[in-house]
């Protein structure tokens, strides 16, 4: 796989259009076809529920729904369509879903949170797991707005930046886990929340969106600010946040999370756990403890296969959720340096490489 770039910029319509020109054949050639798409479409259009989510975006985020505009029009298909898509997991479904629909909803990644050694500084890493529909169909975004840092982010088509793995320009790094948990309302799309924390320029500005209460729905996610030298892993979840910072000394143990709710506090709130999100934790707690990150580094953990616990996702692997690792990103937090490393699996390594220059603001690309 190689992995597609795109440079945009100005204010955010034309951001958007930018993206969504881009993007516009994979969109027609992918995301309109693929069955989680479609299902959302027929069953959602139309509805009141969507129309006060999306009034509730525009009045508190107008700039990113302009965003969405500008991408709508870039793909050459409707904005209530692209902001239909942007409210994945804020959506309630029945029971008697398809076994494929309910695989996607699931949705599996991967994630590390790892405090600085005597010989790395502090790294978060993912695996994005996703649809095998979008194998070789996603993007990397590099983002310079009229308002903002600017931002680095990988990219579905047809989606808005920001809820996968990614980072503002400002040394602010974002890494998503889906979780499911039955606490869905009407309110702010989540993949607006993590669109707006590629606008960040600081560790408690992208907490307190987290924080906020009128969220449609949330993620886990893994935040780093390079600046500050802070981590942090947050489970925020529509109904509550709850933020672990992650303590930079050098005697600190990295942290895995997968796709539900393992705090102590949050554990208990009523939510759907694969198998696979299960497996996977446990691997890569097995792994921690083994010492595989002092020895291998972060992918000696995500590059990891073994049968039952794959934590590297290859089609037809027999997870019950999405099918297929995309990606995975290696976020090195220096001193005043932000690195981005994208690898295509254990055989495909080093597709894509940013650095950025965050006291100077001057972003490189090898």
């Amino acid at each position: 796989m190689t992995i597609k770039t795109i440079s945009a910029s100005g204010k955010p319509y034309d951001l958007g259009r930018i993206i969504g020109e881009a993007t516009r054949a994979a969109v027609h050639r992918v995301s309109m076809r693929n069955e989680e798409q479609k299902a959302t479409e027929q069953r959602w259009t139309g509805s009141s529920y969507v129309a006060q989510m999306t009034a509730a975006a525009r009045q508190t985020f107008p700039q990113y729904i302009q965003e969405m505009e500008g991408m709508a029009d870039g793909m050459g298909i409707a904005f209530e369509r692209v902001f239909l898509w942007n409210c994945r997991g804020d959506l309630h479904w029945p029971d008697d879903i398809s076994p494929a629909m309910a695989a996607g909803l699931t949705e599996g990644c991967t994630s590390l949170i790892i405090p600085a050694s005597s010989n790395h500084p502090a790294r978060i890493a993912h695996n994005e797991d996703g649809s095998q529909d979008y194998y070789d169909h996603c993007f990397w975004v590099s983002a310079k707005p009229d308002i903002g840092p600017g931002f680095e982010s990988y990219l579905y088509p047809g989606m808005i930046a920001g809820h996968t793995m990614g980072a503002s320009h400002a040394g602010i790094v974002q890494t998503i886990n889906n979780i499911r948990v039955h606490d869905l309302k009407i309110g702010v799309p989540r993949h607006i929340i993590c669109r707006a924390i590629l606008d960040c320029t600081t560790m408690d500005q992208a907490l307190d969106l987290l924080g906020r209460t009128d969220r449609a729905s949330g993620f886990h996610h893994n935040l780093g600010s390079v600046l500050e030298n802070r981590l942090a892993s947050v489970e925020a979840p529509a109904s509550g946040c709850l933020v672990r910072e992650v303590t930079t000394d050098r005697t600190a143990a990295a942290i895995a999370h997968t796709n539900h709710l393992i705090s102590a506090e949050l554990r208990d709130t009523p939510q759907e756990i694969s198998h696979s999100s299960r497996m996977r934790q446990g691997r890569a707690d097995d792994l921690l403890g083994q010492g595989v990150l002092e020895n291998q580094g972060p992918t000696g953990i995500l590059f990891d296969t073994l049968a039952g616990h794959e934590i590297h996702r290859r089609p037809n692997d027999g997870g019950d959720d999405y099918g297929q690792t995309l990606g995975t990103g290696i976020f090195e937090l220096g001193t005043d340096t932000l690195s981005i490393t994208l690898h295509d699996g254990p055989d495909n390594r080093d597709i894509l490489h940013r650095q950025i220059k965050l006291q100077a603001a001057i972003m490189s690309a090898d």
